[in-house]
């Protein structure tokens, strides 16, 4: 180390030499101390590179770590060489390496009046120069320190021993003056951690100075005032908390935990708080008070919540000083409660009752909820009456509940700024969240609370603000009950709130809006599992009673009613049920029990079965169903197909499609005759709901009668059918290769079933159906698609189902899936339906494939008709395919894409295909690549955009492509510069817009555009 020039390479030697951890070779003790009067003797470690002076600082903090007793004996030799070496140190990845030598050579000598405790006073000296920590290296630079670490590296030096505590302290309290919020933050931040790390007996001696500067910080950073909205209601009125309050407030519970007497001696005792909360507590109205003002109430609050918050000591200290004469200023009196006296207790609000006094009366009764609640129920054990905050409560709790309910009585509910509301709501919530069935808030008290919140949700649903922070608070009532296993209180719940709404949404009544009953019934529910899995038998039973008035008597009413319920039931309760880990039987049994009423009602009343109470009803049999395990699966759908079966006209005899040559079934080509009765189909289509909710182990019976049946109802427009049968050939096995299977039918032969059908006409006009080999003379499903038949609804229906058959041939991979897509495309160029072009979105996932056969076919077409369809077609994929997989292939697709955009300009029914474009163009201008793809077309891609501007059909297609030229002025300037006049000469167009949104967006524009020039200026 004394030979510059052998400098580094011993450095690095020594420091593998000191690294070793075999037995073989490790450096002994007395090496290891030679080494380091080397080091001391040798270096001037400031005066070399960063790279070196990170070696010396890596090798010392190896020694002090690996070798602590064999250096320690170098005594303040190494103490004053540490300080030399790492005086004035500014690199960020040697500064982590200083602070960290700090720690440990703090460890080496832990005796306050040993070798280090001379030395104090210069170390820190070194430290608190980095305090607060300036990180100014530039963002491009690669430095992986950042200013975050250097900032926890520092306050883990300062914390490090108490013979800090003179010099840290002071330099914290100084800078927490600072103009600086980050040095406040910092400050903040580092009293807390030194505090906890130097104990309570030496932070006494500053107890006074630090209360006066958390004081001074709260007072100074609270922002303006804000309500919350019903969602975000926690206990009433919040502020915007900045970085500063939180971490003050946090370090003033910190110091009443350690300090309990001092530090609520000061606050209890301070001029300023007590001048404060006698002022706040004289406004009557929140709209009454300044800005000012609003920001001292919520600052005393705070502070009354923390010290309440903290213990039972500090909280009976704020509660005997402050609960008390804040009952006084209210009105309250103290009145002695043994039992249940809510009713025949004497106070009645006299006078509007002030807000500033009842919103600290809420921070300190919100405070000691805090503190039961979260001490596990150890601190609820042993509460007593004796304690001065428990008393206080029981002596007012009536009052308070009473005060906080004609609050709600006589609001106005001016809108979802009135503040009654918000501390009306907030008051009971927190007096009816106290952990304990009947202490410290009696049972009769909170069921008057529970009372008083019913009547608010049954008869003020028309006061939206309130009805919703009431629906809230019962849910945060609920859940709190669940949380801490109140038997008591759980059971007076259930029969004053959810027991009562279960009975409101049975009642045929006019009053309460039935969505406005489902509303709060299922957010009641989500309280806990109890109340939910009792809400949902509720809801079941409706669904049912309503269901037998539809099948039975054809009550339009109750097709109304039961399509609701069905919606709250699928879409709210079900679906919370099943996050939650809830029952199975019982949604298991909602599903059996359709089917049984279904097989139960023998006259069924054909003429009201709508399809909004037909799909509601499939919705909640699919996600039922599909929330059941492989075996209840198969006793619902055994259950469905026997009710199949047995309930309706189709035949399912399997024996019948042994024989290729039996005829099946006929379809007359009149539209009539495609309509199945009412009942039949209602059955197919909760049966198919079935069949596709099952999982693929799942068996379904007869599988391969379903399957002709599901071909025969698609032919007919059933398009559950269509769906259930693509489901099933996803769900399908493609070989058996001699494995158990769950259905007796592979995917091989269930395609030749489908394909390999034949239909033919007979001299009626009847369509007719076998199994395909003998009647050579009948055309199959692809025929059908291809308009063989000479009937378009036919071919419509058979498309359908081609579609959906195709889509389940895609999630299987299969390759039979490119046979079908090359029948939709033979239809659409060959410009027989135009239907067929929207199904095209099924096949996205078969992008790789498709694109290049589209690309062909319009080099190949010779008529406008067949390329317009096309391109339709080729729009419809690229607007359902992930963004990643079209920007691949950007630079390929880019001259179809804008053809594809000329020529659907000109119909208004494409308005909606030439938003989705223009989608897929926006993010391809928005990704490092496609803007790559798109730089030779710039000028094309800008002049349909213009054109663009003034689309009269649709405002998003006007903003979107707007935005689109917002993304090409990023282009490179020699590509759209030329364009520039001509884009801000179209864009004025856009200026007087009616849209908003799309003059906004001009407004974008226009800037962009016009700083090209000043761009180029600068290049």
């Amino acid at each position: 180390m004394a030979d510059w020039k052998a400098l580094r390479g011993a450095l690095v030697g020594c420091l593998a030499l000191l690294k070793r951890t075999s037995s073989a070779g490790v450096v002994t003790g007395s090496d290891a101390k030679v080494a380091a009067q080397s080091y001391l003797q040798n270096l001037q470690v400031q005066s070399l590179g960063q790279h070196d002076r990170k070696l010396c600082f890596e090798l010392l903090d190896c020694m002090l770590e690996r070798y602590p007793k064999a250096v320690a004996e170098l005594g303040d030799d190494l103490i004053y060489g540490i300080c030399e070496a790492i005086d004035a140190e500014k690199d960020p990845e040697c500064l982590m390496l200083t602070f960290h030598i700090i720690e440990s050579l703090v460890q080496l000598f832990p005796d306050p009046s040993g070798p280090l405790a001379s030395f104090a006073g210069d170390i820190f000296e070194i430290l608190g120069c980095y305090f607060p920590i300036h990180f100014t290296h530039p963002k491009g630079e690669n430095v992986d320190v950042q200013r975050d670490d250097l900032s926890r590296a520092l306050m883990s030096a300062f914390s490090s021993t108490p013979l800090f505590e003179p010099f840290v302290i002071p330099l914290l309290l100084e800078k927490m003056s600072s103009s600086l919020q980050s040095s406040k933050v910092d400050s903040l931040k580092y009293l807390s951690n030194c505090s906890s790390k130097y104990g309570g007996d030496r932070m006494t001696k500053h107890a006074r100075a630090i209360w006066s500067s958390l004081k001074d910080a709260i007072l100074s950073s609270l922002q303006e005032p804000v309500f919350l909205s019903s969602s975000e209601l926690t206990d009433g009125l919040d502020f915007q908390d900045n970085e500063i309050v939180t971490e003050a407030l946090s370090l003033l519970e910190q110091l009443i935990m350690q300090n309990n007497d001092l530090l609520l001696s000061l606050i209890v005792g301070d001029e300023d708080v007590n001048m404060i909360f006698n002022s706040t507590t004289s406004y009557e109205e929140y709209n009454d008070i300044s800005l000012q003002g609003k920001q001292k109430l919520h600052a005393i609050g705070r502070l009354l919540y923390i010290t309440a918050k903290t213990s039972i000591a500090s909280c009976n200290i704020v509660f005997g000083s402050l609960f008390s004469r804040l009952m006084d200023l209210l009105g309250f009196s103290m009145r002695n409660t043994s039992g249940d006296s809510l009713l025949i207790d004497d106070y009645v609000p006299s006078e509007r009752l002030h807000f500033g006094g009842l919103y600290l009366a809420i921070e300190m009764l919100s405070g000691f909820r805090n503190l039961i609640a979260g001490s596990e129920n150890l601190i609820l054990q042993s509460l007593s009456e004796h304690e001065i905050c428990c008393g206080m409560l029981c002596s007012f709790s009536t009052s308070l509940v009473k005060a906080f309910g004609s609050i709600l009585a006589t609001s106005s509910n001016n809108g979802p700024l009135d503040s009654d509301i918000y501390i009306g709501v907030a008051g009971l919530q927190i007096m009816a969240t106290f952990p304990g069935d009947d202490f410290p808030v009696t049972k009769y008290i909170f069921e008057n609370i529970l009372v008083t919140f019913m009547s608010i949700i049954t008869s003020e649903f028309n006061k939206l603000t309130l009805w919703k922070l009431a629906l809230k608070a019962l849910v945060r009532i609920g859940s709190f009950i669940d949380r801490f296993h109140q038997s008591e209180r759980a059971s007076s719940y259930c029969h004053i709130i959810v027991d009562n709404l279960v009975s409101v949404v049975s009642l045929d009544d006019s009053i309460m809006p039935l969505l406005v009953k489902l509303e709060a019934l299922s957010a009641i529910g989500t309280s806990g599992m109890n109340y939910m899995m009792k809400i949902a038998r509720g809801l079941e039973e409706a669904i049912f009673s309503n269901l037998s008035d539809v099948y039975v008597h054809g009550n339009l009413k109750s097709v109304e009613i039961v399509v609701q319920l069905l919606e709250c039931y699928s879409c709210k309760v079900l679906p919370w049920i099943h996050e939650k880990g809830g029952a199975e039987e019982v949604v298991m049994q909602f599903a059996f029990n359709i089917w049984s009423q279904i097989e139960n009602c023998l006259d069924f009343s054909v003429h009201v079965l709508e399809k909004g109470l037909l799909n509601a009803t499939m919705k909640a049999i699919k996600f039922a169903v599909s929330s059941c395990s492989v075996e209840n699966q198969n006793i619902i759908i055994q259950k469905a197909y026997s009710v199949l079966a047995s309930n309706t006209s189709f035949q399912l005899n399997e024996s019948m499609f042994i024989s290729s040559s039996i005829e099946l079934e006929g379809l007359q080509l009149s539209p009539k005759a495609y309509n199945l009765s009412q009942r039949d189909e209602w059955i197919l289509s909760l049966f198919a709901s079935v069949v596709i909710a099952v999982y693929p182990q799942t068996h379904i019976p007869n599988i391969r009668a379903i399957l002709h049946l599901f071909l025969t109802t698609l032919l007919k427009g059933v398009v559950p059918a269509a769906k259930a049968l693509g489901s099933m050939i996803n769900k399908l096995v493609q070989k058996s290769n001699g494995a158990e299977v769950s259905n007796d039918c592979t995917l091989e032969e269930a395609l030749n079933m489908i394909f390999d059908t034949k239909i033919w006409f007979d001299d009626n006009g009847i369509l007719k159906r076998c199994g395909g080999l003998g009647n050579s003379s009948g055309v199959g499903l692809t025929d059908l698609c291809l308009g063989v038949a000479n009937n378009r609804l036919l071919q419509v229906h058979a498309i359908s189902g081609l579609a959906w058959i195709g889509k389940g041939l895609l999630l299987q991979g299969h390759q039979k899936l490119r046979d079908v897509t090359m029948i939709f495309l033979d239809c659409i160029t060959s410009g027989r339906i135009r239907g067929a072009l929207p199904l095209m979105q099924h096949f996205n996932g078969f992008f790789s494939t498709m694109v290049p056969i589209l690309q062909s076919l319009i080099v190949r077409s010779d008529s406008s008709f067949s390329r317009s369809l096309l391109y339709r077609a080729f729009v419809h994929i690229m607007s359902e395919t992930p963004l990643v997989v079209i920007l691949g292939d950007a630079k390929k697709l880019i001259p179809i894409l804008l053809d594809c955009l000329s020529m659907l300009t000109e119909d208004i029914p494409d308005r909606d295909l030439l938003y989705g474009l223009l989608l897929v163009l926006s993010g391809i201008l928005t990704d490092k690549n496609g803007q790559e793809a798109v730089t030779e077309n710039a000028h094309i891609i800008i002049n349909c955009l213009m054109t663009l501007i003034v689309y009269p059909h649709n405002t998003l297609v006007r903003e979107t492509a707007i935005q689109c030229l917002v993304a090409m002025s990023e282009l490179p300037h020699v590509r759209i510069y030329p364009m520039r006049t001509q884009v801000l000469r179209a864009i004025s167009k856009g200026l007087d817009d009616s849209r908003r949104a799309v003059r906004q967006e001009a407004v974008r524009c226009r800037q962009a555009w016009a700083s090209i020039a000043s761009r180029s200026l600068r290049c």
